[in-house]
């Protein structure tokens, strides 16, 4: 298992070019199973979490094709939908958690679709009922073997509906979008995700030949088409990253321009960060954060302390609650983090308290983060990765704190930031991975 070592106290400066987006990416990969002609998509970040899916998609028969950099090529001409019944197929469907969306375009192209239990961060419950209750809506038959936690669906031809989802899960509005783009008649979705990962999953579909309008609100219409073909597409900056990088640029205080960062499409992510103190300046499509000595925390209105929670689109998203959380234990001033969706993802908040931070963790889903305003640095500690973003907040803490941390179980990490130590490095950070 491999670990990171970091040396704290180094400024960043230059220029880095956020990766692809992960969960755009795990969702349009999925899509290339509606088709038997070619589909190439770029800007694909090469994270295991991608690479596992498409190492499933080519055990399913999937030709894949790397054409250089991040573009790949695939082609879903000869799928092997017997592989559905193997135990190897039980085994890699189970490693992650984006493996669940190859169900809706299983189902729609071959009437049928399977899938075990799947994997992916321990962040509290992430319950799957959407994805199969839209499907039953459509008209498949639903089978859950609890022996082995696997899931089936199956129908001999869907049929267009309206359903009113009972959670905008972006995951669940994918799934069943690619469930019923060539369903018969018009399928109606509504409460349906409207994150820019589910625009660009539909801006694909409708290039493939798809009739789906409403793209960006909460409400999709779907006119069912007998066949989808191919086309290209291209993936968006990952905000995720890009929201990461502000955070740890101003608790290093560093200087950094993040490039070609779709400002169009982060929605309130910026301002944010800017509550929290940070000075950003858009130039164009990139983003410069100048070196602060000091960022303090915004309050309310009426003076009451800022409380910061996650939401859905276009609120702000919950993969950035720990990041904010780390930001803010080195801003002025005090906030209140709201993390509504998942009841375990705040608790690796004890090891910033370990490294000094104040925070108190008052239930599961909220903290209150009394800022040091750079008068007591953070201590360099060592500690685990528990998930993707904790990770990432873990690591951008140790950057800013005297002396030198240890994470472990950076395999987490790994799952969602490409080549991470690399990159940071350029700039000017000091991490070294020991594996």
């Amino acid at each position: 298992m491999a670990v990171f070592e970091i040396e704290g106290g180094h400024k960043l400066k230059g220029e880095i070019t956020p990766q692809g987006a992960k969960n755009e990416a795990l969702q349009v990969i999925c899509a290339v199973l509606l088709t038997a002609d070619p589909i190439t998509i770029d800007n694909i970040p090469e994270i295991s979490d991608v690479l596992k899916l498409i190492d499933l998609l080519e055990s399913l028969g999937v030709k894949v094709t790397r054409n250089g950099g991040s573009s790949f090529t695939f082609q879903a001409d000869k799928i092997d939908i017997e592989f559905l019944n193997t135990a190897a197929f039980k085994k890699q469907g189970a490693s992650l958690r984006g493996s669940i969306m190859i169900v809706g375009p299983l189902l729609s192209r071959f009437g049928k679709g399977y899938i075990p239990s799947p994997g992916g961060d321990r962040i509290g419950r992430r319950r799957l009922d959407t994805h199969f209750e839209g499907f039953v809506k459509l008209g498949a038959i639903f089978e859950y073997q609890a022996d082995n936690n696997f899931y089936k669906v199956s129908a001999e031809r869907l049929q267009g509906c309206y359903m009113l989802l009972d959670e905008a899960s972006v995951t669940g509005t994918a799934n069943i979008l690619m469930a019923c783009v060539m369903a018969a008649g018009k399928t109606t979705l509504y409460n349906a995700a409207c994150e820019p990962y589910i625009q660009q999953l539909c801006l694909m579909l409708n290039a493939m030949g798809a009739n789906i309008v409403g793209i960006g609100s909460n409400q999709l219409v779907i006119e069912g088409v007998k066949k989808l073909g191919g086309c290209t597409h291209r993936c968006l900056p990952d905000m995720i990253e890009i929201g990461s990088f502000i955070g740890m640029a101003a608790i290093t205080e560093s200087e950094i321009t993040l490039k070609n960062c779709r400002i169009d499409m982060l929605g309130i992510i910026p301002k944010m960060f800017q509550r929290l103190g940070i000075k950003l300046e858009i130039r164009g499509d990139d983003i410069f954060v100048p070196q602060m000595d000091h960022y303090e925390i915004d309050t309310f209105i009426d003076g009451s302390i800022l409380t910061i929670s996650d939401q859905i689109w276009p609120g702000f998203t919950p993969d950035l609650i720990s990041i904010a959380l780390v930001t803010a234990t080195q801003a002025r001033g005090t906030v209140l983090v709201h993390q509504k969706m998942f009841e375990s993802r705040l608790f690796f908040v004890d090891n910033l308290i370990d490294m000094g931070a104040q925070i108190i963790l008052c239930d599961p889903h909220r903290a209150t983060v009394i800022g040091l305003d750079r008068k007591t640095k953070l201590k360099g500690i060592t500690m685990s990765s528990p998930d993707i973003r904790a990770g990432v907040a873990l690591l951008i803490a140790a950057m800013a704190a005297k002396g030198k941390s240890t994470i472990k179980n950076i395999e987490q990490i790994d799952r969602g930031y490409e080549r991470i130590e690399k990159r940071l490095n350029a700039l000017g950070a000091k991490i070294t991975r020991i594996d």
